[in-house]
């Protein structure tokens, strides 16, 4: 960490403040963390506001007495290394710049809200990757009084829903976002005052995004369209009746008629007005035509065209059903498109032979605290082979490559609204009992949406296993910044050649995914055999 963002104050100037109440909440590279106060009195001056980027060791507020004066004190920081500040005007002068400077919100600063009492709620930061939130759920609705430690809503972001909390006392005076909508990272999704307070000022300052009520009125336009259209369909329909010569009938019937290669002229209709439906078409045979006084060798020959195979015709119809793109979908498409089309890709497929672990697997169970998976086993071989080949544990970073040092392995996990990739740490000094127990609590967690963004972050190889799905074998894209992600596929039980004979065997293939621009196609075959060994072998994982 060389800075860290102000993601929200809890507190405001001139409120009185305890040893050890949370100040605020900073957003560093890992993890949002709360900001502990260390002494007892009042909040005299705040210097960064939220959502600004803060550097180590600078000045963010000040606490001391009430009245007291504290620009000599920003004076002697400044002198330290913050921005020097003159006697008597150039203290004040900041202050108005900082206070003119948010042009949103109506004109008004956050400090000049809170003195009102006013709270203005955005859409939190909630994960590295994260642009937008979708409101999932709201707790509270206009006119309900919230406390500080109240839930307001639910949050769905790309990785898990997430609760956020008002941190405000008072009236909900406004909710800028529906269920359902997203709101951009920072946009005002709710505000919270004295009850009957007028919000039109701040929601005036353009920061909030766009009211529901202009979305509103867009969508009976829609509606109405659509509702438009039906007549339009009737419209089609009524053109075509049969009288004075001409035939009426529906859409359906002359599509019917058309595939089936029926004459119109020569059905009756049984709708009204005789109108041509769907049933006469079907109910229309050739025999038809002989009644309706054609000659006898049309008759016959119609018959003959009776007596042949009539192949059946079936008419289906055309619909599909369209879902909002999740927030999780969105991320994953905008990551592995990055990922795919910056990073060239190559990829080794390797054959294992499996006889060896699966008689090791069954021996560990027999004693391991939780039953342990071919996967934990690959996990376990694989950071045991990236500390020998250190070139594949690297990853891309422009003008430099990073070569890890720790294993940390992301391990990639199906979940409803997509995947995620939870992150196994030094995973080669890890026991595979170990192992197997992480693995299993991050499954149940990315399951019921619980993960934190310290479960996800750090990953420097990634695993994918779709052996379970019997899958032999597959490729993956890398899992950006990682340099190499191994695709294993299922054991498949298959003849093998062992010492000059053909006997049964279990095989599968591990598919080494590469980063061109940090791994070479011999770096890559040469940890592949490393992972080779130790899984032929497994008895040296236990070593």
């Amino acid at each position: 960490m060389t800075e860290g963002v102000l993601a929200k104050w809890h507190k405001k100037v001139g409120d009185k403040i305890k040893s050890g109440d949370v100040l605020a909440e900073v957003e560093t590279d890992k993890a949002t963390m709360d900001m502990d106060s260390y002494w007892d009195g009042t909040l005299l001056y705040i210097g960064v506001e939220e959502g600004q980027a803060v550097p180590i060791d600078a000045v963010m507020a000040v606490v001391g007495k009430e009245g007291e004066d504290y620009k000599a004190a920003l004076e002697a920081e400044g002198a330290q290394g913050e921005k020097p500040k003159a006697e008597g005007e150039e203290a004040p002068k900041e202050e108005k710049k900082s206070e003119a400077a948010p042009a949103q919100d109506g004109g008004l600063s956050e400090a000049e809200l809170s003195a009102k009492g006013i709270t203005v709620i955005r859409m939190p930061l909630l994960s590295d990757t994260m642009t937008e939130g979708v409101i999932a759920e709201w707790h509270k609705k206009v006119g309900d009084k919230v406390k500080d430690d109240d839930i307001l809503a639910d949050v769905e972001t790309d990785k898990a829903t997430m609760e956020v909390m008002g941190y405000a006392t008072g009236t909900l005076l406004h909710v800028g976002v529906q269920k359902g909508e997203a709101a951009k990272v920072n946009g005002i999704i709710a505000i919270v005052g004295p009850e009957g307070t007028d919000v039109s000022a701040i929601l005036a300052g353009g920061d909030a995004p766009a009211p529901a009520k202009s979305e509103s009125k867009e969508e009976p336009k829609a509606e109405s369209k659509t509702a438009d259209a039906p007549k339009e369909e009737e419209k089609a329909q009524v053109v075509s009746n049969s009288n004075g010569g001409r035939i009426i009938a529906s859409p359906l019937a002359k599509k019917i008629a058309k595939d089936k290669g029926i004459d119109l002229a020569q059905v009756a209709g049984s709708a009204e007005g005789g109108r041509i439906i769907k049933k006469d078409i079907e109910n229309f045979t050739p025999a038809a035509k002989a009644e309706s006084g054609k000659p006898q060798a049309e008759s016959a020959s119609a018959d003959k065209t009776a007596a042949a195979p009539v192949i059946p015709t079936y008419v289906g119809e055309e619909k599909y059903t369209e879902k909002p793109v999740s927030q999780m979908r969105k991320v994953i498409a905008k990551r592995l498109g990055e990922s795919l089309f910056t990073a060239p890709h190559f990829y080794l497929t390797i054959s294992i032979d499996m006889d060896n672990a699966m008689a090791a697997r069954t021996s560990i169970n027999t004693v391991a605290p939780v039953k342990v998976s071919f996967n934990d086993i690959v996990i376990k071989a694989v950071a045991v082979a990236l500390k020998k080949h250190p070139a594949v544990n690297s990853s891309w970073g422009g003008d430099k490559i990073r070569f890890n040092e720790h294993t940390n392995i992301g391990v990639a996990m199906a979940v409803e609204d997509g995947l995620l990739v939870p992150v196994v740490r030094f995973a080669d000094g890890k026991s595979l009992s170990h192992i197997s127990a992480e693995v299993k609590e991050y499954g149940a967690k990315a399951k019921a949406k619980k993960l934190q963004p310290s479960d996800w972050e750090g990953s420097t190889f990634t695993v994918s296993n779709l052996g379970m799905f019997g899958i032999d074998e597959f490729t993956s894209i890398i899992n950006s910044p990682d340099g190499a992600i191994l695709s294993v596929g299922a054991i498949q039980a298959v003849p093998v050649v062992k010492n000059g004979a053909v006997v049964p065997g279990n095989v599968m293939k591990l598919t080494l995914g590469c980063d061109h621009r940090v791994v070479d196609g011999a770096t890559g075959a040469a940890f592949l055999q490393t992972l080779k060994q130790l899984l032929e072998a497994p008895i040296t994982l236990l070593a």
